[in-house]
């Protein structure tokens, strides 16, 4: 038997007709006679050799089962080329098609779950890859081309090759257990150097080698901050964290503030990074506004006087 080849708006008039359940309805809603309406439905059922809904004993057509059946494909059908036509609406306005964004560890991830949750909802149509980095391996993404915006850290030295818009800053504070040493009152200068400490490390060449509030020469270098938070709850060391990070365990009191003589904590710029080669289209600079208001909202933010 030979099928022929459905049209899509004959596909539509079938998914209509069965969310309506009439033709009636399905013209109305359509904004066509019901004659064709009645017309679509007869030529998709000679297309596909099958009947789709079952007209006799009803005021109402029914779906077969053989309708029930194709119901879910046709509509895959439909979206898909909505889809399409979503993209190409997009790319007619300027839109990217796609966009890959790295996010440095620091940022709190209730923000970069609400900002990314607001992107997908405000470009369904931008495919968003998503990486999370820290130090210097976040602009290094953006310098290789492997990225093309990102929300980061300090970069040492002033690179040709990046543009960069300051969105806000996270504030460090020197944390420990409450069993730890350093978390005891009157802790004289030099201490902090006598005790383990924790060290988010760097993955890429830009800022190797080169130390961020380091005071202790006995070091744990982690490549992640999550491990990092594990190990300082665990009272094997002392370190940086962000505050947002450990608000939580600070009111538990798995972890307290530590109150050295060095006053390590410090304020950790963040940026939004892209080359100086590219232009950002509106949802990259959405991501970047929407990142500078989360920063700004974040109830921990330090506060301007």
């Amino acid at each position: 038997m030979k099928l022929g080849e459905p049209t899509l708006d004959q596909l539509r008039i079938f998914i209509a007709v069965a969310e309506h359940g009439s033709f009636g309805g399905a013209a109305k809603a359509m904004g066509r006679a019901v004659s064709a309406v009645s017309y679509g439905i007869a030529q998709l059922e000679a297309q596909l050799a099958l009947s789709l809904f079952d007209r006799e004993g009803s005021r109402r057509p029914v779906l077969t089962a053989a309708g029930e059946g194709l119901l879910a494909e046709a509509r895959g059908v439909a979206d898909g080329v909505d889809a399409l036509l979503a993209k190409t609406r997009s790319l007619h306005a300027g839109q990217e098609p796609s966009l890959t964004l790295v996010v440095d560890v620091m940022v709190p991830g209730e923000i970069t779950a609400h900002v990314l949750g607001e992107f997908r909802r405000m470009f369904p149509t931008c495919a968003l890859t998503l990486r999370i980095e820290g130090l210097g391996a976040v602009a290094a993404c953006v310098i290789n081309g492997g990225s093309d915006l990102a929300i980061g850290g300090p970069v040492i030295g002033d690179s040709p090759t990046l543009e960069r818009q300051a969105v806000g800053e996270i504030e460090l504070i020197p944390v420990a257990a409450p069993t730890h040493p350093l978390a005891q009152p009157a802790i004289v200068p030099g201490e902090s150097r006598r005790h383990l400490q924790l060290v988010l490390t760097d993955r890429s060449p830009l800022t190797e080698g080169l130390e961020f509030s380091v005071l202790s020469p006995l070091t744990w270098r982690l490549g992640d901050l999550g491990a990092k938070h594990s190990l300082l709850k665990e009272g094997l060391g002392w370190g940086n964290m962000p505050r947002a990070m450990v608000a939580d365990d600070l009111a538990s009191g798995a972890l307290v503030e530590l109150d050295l003589p060095e006053k390590p904590g410090a304020h950790y710029p963040l940026n939004a990074l892209w080359r100086r080669d590219t232009r950002l289209g509106p949802a990259a600079s959405w991501l970047v506004d929407a990142f500078k208001e989360g920063l700004a909202a974040c109830p921990d933010a330090p506060l301007r006087t």
